[in-house]
């Protein structure tokens, strides 16, 4: 089996142009017209940050819906990107744009993927919620984001 390569990601606010982008790499807003408003409203909203090399890589939110604290409520990455350190750049570049502040987040219970890269960030969970998806719990995480040095 051969490596994958890291790669060269670059972060941006992301612009109305790059909607149909942001949906090629997101499988539920290919489906989901809600998914695809939602996008465009972060993205009016100056709160969508798009990863890229050459082509959209992922994306990620955030915003301050969750108590009018720092949320991320959604990360999406390719699916032929995955496991090559985009959902990390996208999570490094939040945890700068909220320098001493708190930092949330959610996953599903059952999101195993996304549980193991916020304890490899140093997110602690902080909180569960019940019945949103039945049978699969929503945790809460949090991370104080770290003061730049100097």
């Amino acid at each position: 089996m051969q490596a994958m390569l890291k790669l060269d990601i670059k972060i941006r606010a992301a612009q109305a142009a790059d909607l149909p982008a942001l949906i090629g790499v997101d499988a539920i807003a290919q489906q989901d017209p809600a998914r695809r408003r939602m996008l465009g409203e972060a993205i009016a909203a100056q709160s969508c940050w798009l990863a890229e090399a050459e082509e959209a890589l992922g994306y990620g939110i955030l915003d301050r819906s969750f108590f009018q604290q720092r949320f991320i409520p959604l990360l999406m990455v390719a699916e032929t990107a995955r496991g090559r350190g985009v959902a990390s750049a996208l999570m490094a570049e939040f945890e700068r744009r909220c320098a001493g502040d708190k930092l949330f987040t959610s996953a599903n219970e059952s999101n195993l993927p996304m549980r193991r890269l916020l304890d490899k960030l140093g997110f602690r969970e902080s909180g569960r919620i019940d019945n949103l998806d039945d049978g699969d719990p929503e945790l809460v995480f949090m991370k104080r984001a770290a003061r730049p040095a100097g």
